[in-house]
């Protein structure tokens, strides 16, 4: 598929899917009445569920029940939740303060800002190129070929709208014209989307070289500059540099501040991890692809604490196991891989250590790419080392091996996941066209995921249907998040139930009245089958567990 392509098929799929999302309250707008806010997302009745879903699976399999180590021992993990407010001299010892920020680039015409390494990408998505390619660009081999009478209308027509800041529609035939004769000096290659748009964002009278286009309105970029990513508040009543600090960028660094707390008081000894749940900020200069980079997320994260000489086995062993559970709740298919950095990737703190790898899902705007889920990270020492010097602890800070009889700095596997960006993988997973429904569209959730584990319809509101329905919702819902639908006929829930992932749905019907036997249909594979109402429990506990 070529660049043009891919473009329009990537915003229709994500069209689709952002609509149900809506239209079926997984995810909103934050502050959608008053115009909405960029890069926040509020999560609706479905999606509350589906992200508790996540969250709750991960912490019963890392913290409650984690699995044997490469030792064969079982893993010690605790659990903390610190504040998203902390003392700003721990963002000062662990770097962000000074070097967490990225290049950025403004719009001349727009003034709007973009992460400069995030613009080609953006611009694949871009309403404008999406427009320009529908009109205007077809694939040609590897690249894409620019129909030039399409072209110069689009820039009469719907480019004053959709791209005003663009020079191809202020001079539309000299660029043109640049554009033509760069192409006839090598017919045989056809150019890449992202060299085209280049073209028809450079004025030929400015004499300089090919400019990136903004891509919300065409106009030209400024040079990078860099931009702090910490949101900045103040504590107490008066506002100076005195009570100045931040909301935390990650979840890692309150693990870390609270290493001592957790050794003293918890019966836990290298190897050891602490495990934790929290909201993390960052100001994106570019938010965008729904949830996927977002200002406000969550985040799931573990520092597992070892011997350095043994950093190997326990990376590859959080590396492979972590692969593994991302498989077992769902994304078990070719959209999900595991890649390990290359030398020239790896973070500062990582450069000495054992490795780094991404688990990444080929969502629908990375296609045929891939974008990050999760990392795990070799961290080293760095961090405890940090803390020691900034806090004044020092020596202090170190861990006491009783077995090995001498004090160190353990060293840290961390592997850390987006609760919001695997909540984003599930649904993009589980969506399925599925034209011979009458919904359309079936989400496929993994029976742990799905927000309504099932769904309870008596086929009409009389003869005691619905009581039997209602006792057998009261029944489960003690157990499982279940919905009792009574009303509309039985095609028309169905759907409903398709739309919101529902693997199973129970119908009372005139022969329940005679033997006590309901069907059952599967999300799936539209089967029925008929078993006794005193089997329903048991059996959605053999298929979703308790």
């Amino acid at each position: 598929m070529g660049d043009a392509q891919n473009a329009v098929t990537t915003a229709s799929k994500m069209e689709k899917l952002v609509a149900l999302c809506r239209r079926r309250g997984f995810i909103f707008q934050s502050s959608e009445i008053y115009g909405g806010i960029n890069g926040f997302w509020d999560y609706g009745p479905l999606g509350v569920e589906l992200k508790r879903n996540l969250k709750d699976a991960w912490w019963r399999d890392i913290v409650r029940c984690p699995p044997e180590g490469p030792d064969g021992k079982p893993i010690d993990m605790v659990g903390l939740d610190c504040t998203i407010i902390m003392n700003r001299r721990v963002w000062e010892a662990s770097g962000h303060a000074t070097g967490f920020s990225d290049p950025m680039s403004m719009c001349k015409c727009c003034k709007k800002l973009f992460r400069s390494d995030h613009i080609p990408e953006l611009l694949k998505a871009s309403v404008w190129v999406v427009s320009l390619c529908e009109a205007a660009m077809k694939p040609a081999g590897a690249g894409t070929t620019l129909e030039s009478a399409a072209a110069l209308h689009w820039a009469g027509g719907k480019g004053k709208k959709l791209a005003p800041g663009l020079a191809f529609v202020h001079r539309a035939p000299a660029t043109m014209a640049v554009l033509t004769e760069a192409i006839a000096k090598d017919p045989t290659v056809a150019m890449s989307l992202p060299v085209i748009l280049q073209y028809l964002a450079t004025d030929p009278q400015a004499g300089a070289g090919l400019q990136m286009p903004c891509p919300e309105c065409g106009g030209v970029l400024t040079e990078p500059r860099q931009f702090n990513l910490m949101f900045q508040t103040h504590t107490g009543a008066v506002q100076d540099d005195a009570s100045m600090t931040y909301l935390r960028p990650e979840t890692a660094q309150g693990i870390f501040a609270n290493f001592r707390n957790v050794t003293d008081t918890s019966r836990v000894k290298v190897p050891f991890g602490i495990a934790q749940i929290g909201k993390a900020f960052r100001n994106e200069v570019t938010p965008r692809n729904f949830t996927f980079r977002s200002r406000e997320f969550e985040q799931m994260e573990i520092e597992f604490f070892i011997r350095p000489d043994t950093a190997g086995e326990w990376y590859k062993f959080w590396r492979d196991t972590r692969f593994k559970w991302w498989q077992s709740i769902g994304l078990a298919g070719a959209n999900l891989q595991l890649r390990e950095h290359d030398r020239d990737e790896l973070a500062h703190y990582a450069k000495e250590g054992a490795g780094t790898s991404d688990i990444e899902y080929k969502f629908p705007f990375t296609d045929p790419g891939f974008g990050e889920l999760e990392g795990v990270a070799h961290r080293t020492d760095f961090d405890l080392r940090q803390h020691a010097e900034f806090s004044g602890l020092g020596e202090k800070l170190k861990y006491f091996d009783q077995e090995k009889n001498e004090r160190y700095f353990p060293h840290v596997i961390e592997p850390s996941a987006g609760a919001d960006r695997g909540t984003l993988a599930l649904l993009c997973e589980a969506y399925t066209d599925d034209p011979g429904r009458p919904s359309g569209v079936v989400m496929k959730f993994h029976p742990r995921m799905a927000p309504i584990k099932a769904a309870i319809f008596p086929l009409v509101d009389k003869d005691g249907m619905a009581e039997i329905a209602t006792k057998l919702y009261a029944d489960l819902r003690k157990t499982w998040n279940v919905q009792l639908d009574i009303k509309q006929n039985i095609g028309k829930r169905y759907a409903r139930m398709d739309e919101a992932g529902t693997p199973y749905c129970f119908t009372i019907d005139t022969q329940t009245l005679a033997d006590q036997t309901i069907t059952v249909r599967f999300r799936d594979t539209l089967e029925q089958q008929r078993m006794h109402i005193s089997q329903v429990r048991g059996f959605l506990s053999d298929k979703i567990g308790d």
